[in-house]
């Protein structure tokens, strides 16, 4: 696949038009002087930054990945020198606090960041991504002594960070981990175990890594009531610490990643928060994080629909079915052919409506990180653990249909590696297990989010949809799109009490109700996306032209799959719970 600029229009016409930056930021003090020029201009040339020095290294460091020997991993091939030059030109310190040498700026440039490096080269983007939650983790959590040995350092980049969870035994049942923390004095702990899985658990990026190590206490109770949080240096007092890479895991896509099996022999670390309350500190960090792997997979759709739309746009292949369109070439390229444009507008219907969708994600977590209003900031908290595990499953699990269809539109090209097609494809994969599994997320959203907590309520995303319905009764899709959110509600209602009488109930209808709650809310999104585009504007009138004939695919080709994952949820769970295990 040819190196394709980033889609800096998109991201504009979005912050800027449909999300409307200016108003954003001013209700939010801390950052009430972000304008949309300077906005613009930061996205710009960190843009440029990567399509320089990023994209030129993703297809070498798929092919050649990451190496071990001695217990020390190896980066691809040009990945130290990004590295530095990332890092000195300032955009690992974009939204960090000014007090450790951050530059103070808001959160979503540094989503928007996220997004940017996983466009160019998927291998590259956890380094840097995986630090910024390490480095959240430590500000808010961390004693003060920790803070002053970490944060600057961390907030520059010129030491990385790590997570360390899971264990060969237990996956995402964290309750079940056996990691041993025993104190040894002067408010430190040796910690004995092996975590796999492990993404940038080594590297030879910088001199340091401090790994966020989940383990028990001796008394501490069992299960995930009994786990605590620790920070690990891979380098202490000036020693290398015995926290050590077993191995690289060989793995489907990615390979640019340094996934460690990572063994911690009597490593020395630090607790952070108190005793026993690690997974509460984990799960504080999920928001960022399944937004960033929900930002992954928008990343890989949005390059394998680029890619596929340049190729479609060159590829000359048979004349229209209704005559030739170029018939001064020998052959009319492949977009004139509607099947061909089914597969590039479901690519970019989904891919630009995920967009907005994260962005407004992330418009929310900014106001419950910066707003000083109370009600304001509990609304979009509210709104916020909705939206987290749909975006994170929703958008991941569309990537993996994005970027199959990026391949079929190449054709046996697509197949190819050197066209790079195929290569987005394996890496999306990943990011639909980062996190927890779409069943894992869809479990999240209907059984704590909307049963738990919300008592069967989709809370005030339900408000922000009905006030844009009652506002543009003129738009087109907003009486389709009541109708889908009147059956939202029903759903909802009814999937809650047929799981009351059986819990199996909202286990089977769970991922299809986390992927009907998706394509509901791109509707909203791409309605809201019409409406912007109706009135104009600095990006010409064939944008404007695409994004509204964009919404009427969306709506009358992706949009109908919603009634598909009605009837299979409410199916019930019989077909799936009737079978014994020996009759499978």
């Amino acid at each position: 696949m040819p190196l394709i600029q980033a889609p800096i229009k998109d991201i504009q016409f979005i912050s800027e038009q449909v999300l409307d930056l200016d108003s954003h930021y001013k209700k939010l003090p801390k950052h009430n002087d972000m304008d949309a020029e300077t906005f613009e201009t930061i996205v710009d040339e960190a843009a440029k930054f990567l399509y320089e020095y990023a994209g030129p290294l993703n297809r070498n460091s798929d092919e050649q990945g990451c190496s071990i020997k001695d217990g020390h991993v190896t980066t691809p091939d040009g990945f130290v020198e990004l590295y530095k030059n990332y890092c000195e030109s300032g955009w690992a310190s974009l939204d960090g606090n000014p007090e450790f040498d951050g530059q103070g700026l808001p959160y979503w440039l540094s989503v928007i960041m996220g997004e940017l490096n996983s466009y160019f080269c998927p291998g590259w983007s956890n380094y840097a991504g995986l630090t910024h939650g390490v480095k959240e983790m430590i500000e808010h959590h961390g004693n003060e002594e920790m803070k002053q040995m970490f944060l600057a350092k961390l907030t520059t980049g010129e030491w990385a960070g790590t997570m360390c969870l899971t264990e060969p035994h237990c996956g995402t049942d964290l309750g079940l981990l056996n990691t041993a923390a025993q104190p040894i004095g002067d408010d430190m702990y040796a910690l004995n175990g092996t975590k796999i899985f492990i993404t940038s658990g080594d590297h030879d990026l910088t001199d340091n890594i401090i790994h966020l190590v989940l383990a028990r206490l001796p008394d501490a109770p069992k299960g995930t009531k009994g786990i605590s949080l620790f920070a690990v240096p891979k380098i202490l007092d000036s020693e290398r610490n015995n926290a050590w890479p077993a191995s690289i895991e060989h793995k489907m896509g990615l390979h640019g990643s340094a996934t460690c099996v990572m063994n911690f022999d009597g490593a020395k670390g630090y607790l952070v928060g108190k005793p026993n309350k690690g997974l509460n500190l984990m799960f504080s960090m999920m928001n960022g994080a399944r937004l960033n792997t929900g930002i992954q997979g928008l990343s890989v759709s949005s390059a394998s629909y680029l890619g596929a739309l340049e190729y479609a746009k060159d590829r000359l292949q048979m004349r229209s079915l209704t005559g030739a369109k170029y018939p001064d070439k020998v052959a009319d390229p492949i977009i004139v052919h509607p099947d061909v444009r089914k597969m590039l507008l479901t690519q970019k219907s989904i891919s630009e409506g995920c967009r907005v969708l994260s962005y407004f994600t992330t418009q929310q977590i900014e106001i419950t990180k910066y707003s000083d209003n109370e009600e304001d900031r509990a609304r979009a908290d509210a709104m916020v653990v909705i939206l987290t595990p749909i975006v994170k499953a929703f958008i991941t699990e569309t990537a993996l249909e994005v970027t199959n269809l990026g391949i079929q539109v190449y054709g046996g090209h697509g197949y190819i590696a050197e066209h790079g097609m195929e290569q987005l494809h394996r890496d999306a994969k990943i990011f639909t297990l980062y996190e927890g599994t779409t069943g894992i997320q869809a479990l999240d959203l209907l059984g704590r989010k909307i049963m738990q907590y919300n008592h069967g309520s989709l809370g005030p995303i339900a408000d922000v949809v009905y006030e844009f319905i009652d506002n543009n009764s003129d738009n087109p899709y907003s009486s389709e799109l009541k109708k889908y959110m009147q059956q939202w509600q029903e759903i909802t209602q009814t999937v809650m009490k047929k799981s009351m009488q059986n819990m199996d109930e909202m286990g089977a209808a769970s991922v299809d109700y986390l992927m009907y709650s998706g394509y509901v809310l791109l509707a909203y999104f791409w309605a809201q996306t019409y409406q912007s585009a109706e009135k104009g504007g600095r990006f010409g009138q064939s944008f404007y032209n695409g994004k509204m004939k964009t919404c009427e695919f969306y709506y009358k080709r992706i949009l109908p799959r919603a009634d598909l994952h009605v009837e299979t949820m409410l199916s019930g769970s019989e077909s799936l719970m009737q079978m014994t295990e020996d009759e499978f």
